[in-house]
């Protein structure tokens, strides 16, 4: 029995997934996650086979959530959903270790393959990402030179999507599991670190660098 879970903040898009997949036979889900962070906890508990993870979503979002994922488990087969189909997003995908990536729009027509793709240890990506990555390829000059951007740690990045999100600094250190001088030091390190001054800065620093998602 093939193993797969799946996370999204939108409960309709769980159950349809969800829906599609165990009509297949010998698929089942065997959890569901509403965010990242559960995600990775859901991961880490029940090490399924396959995971199915949006990009956007609140808490942990669904690129940093397959990096933790892959660091304590790094056979695990991710395949990222999204409604963002820009080449920079792909190449965020790529850069996260994971095994496909499919736009939502094209789940119905291609989620069966695309997990049929992973459980044979292939990879998937559709027709319209796949000519993405090969214009990337074929077009290198004209890629924007990302050398000077800041790298934040993971911690960082978990960091900022809960300021960008509107956490207090308290909720930030409950979420994280930090005291509330912890939190704080991070949140001032960030500004300095990004040369940002307010928490707007902050939040539109996380918007641009796709670690939270405008819809």
């Amino acid at each position: 029995m093939l193993r797969i879970l799946i996370a999204d903040d939108h409960e309709i898009a769980r159950q349809g997934i969800r829906a599609l997949l165990e009509d297949h036979p010998g698929w089942e889900v065997c959890a569901e996650a509403k965010d990242g962070r559960e995600a990775v906890a859901l991961a880490c508990s029940l090490n399924p086979d396959i995971l199915l993870l949006d990009i956007g979503m609140p808490n942990l979002n669904g690129l940093d959530a397959t990096r933790q994922i892959l660091a304590t488990h790094p056979d695990s087969c991710i395949l990222i959903l999204t409604v963002h189909d820009s080449e920079q997003v792909v190449r965020e995908v790529l850069a996260t270790g994971a095994r496909g990536f499919l736009l939502k729009s094209d789940a119905g027509r291609d989620l069966v393959a695309a997990v049929e793709a992973l459980q044979n240890h292939r990879t998937f990506f559709t027709p319209k990402v796949a000519q993405m990555m090969l214009d990337g390829y074929l077009r290198p000059h004209e890629k924007s030179d990302s050398s000077g951007q800041c790298i934040l740690t993971p911690r960082e990045r978990e960091v900022i999507q809960l300021v960008a999100e509107g956490r207090t600094t308290k909720e930030i250190a409950t979420a994280l599991r930090l005291s509330v001088k912890t939190a704080e030091t991070h949140r001032t390190n960030l500004m300095r670190k990004l040369d940002l001054h307010s928490v707007a800065d902050l939040t539109l620093y996380a918007v641009r660098n796709g670690i939270v998602q405008i819809y």
